[in-house]
């Protein structure tokens, strides 16, 4: 159950973080090459890869980047992260 609706908790949100996440993301291209990426559920979540096999390491270290500067920040996640999918590692 959502305590409230509009926020989440971002020490529950980082237990999560020893798991894969199942994101959403639109790869843009570049006409100077690579791609712009962004995330429908978290708006906030802008990363670039210059290839393809960049994308998953670039949104990772973005969702981890996003997520400490809402901590920094003292702000709440949106609700959309209660959104995102998750699968144990390993």
């Amino acid at each position: 159950m959502i305590p409230n609706r509009d926020i989440y908790n971002i020490k529950q949100f980082k237990a999560k973080m020893n798991k894969t996440y199942k994101l959403p993301l639109i790869l843009e291209p570049q006409t100077e090459g690579g791609y712009t990426i962004t995330c429908p559920l978290l708006p906030d979540l802008i990363t670039e890869a210059d290839t393809l096999e960049e994308v998953v390491p670039n949104v990772s270290d973005a969702l981890a980047a996003l997520i400490e500067a809402y901590e920094d920040l003292n702000q709440p996640l949106p609700t959309a992260y209660y959104s995102i999918r998750t699968e144990d590692r390993g």
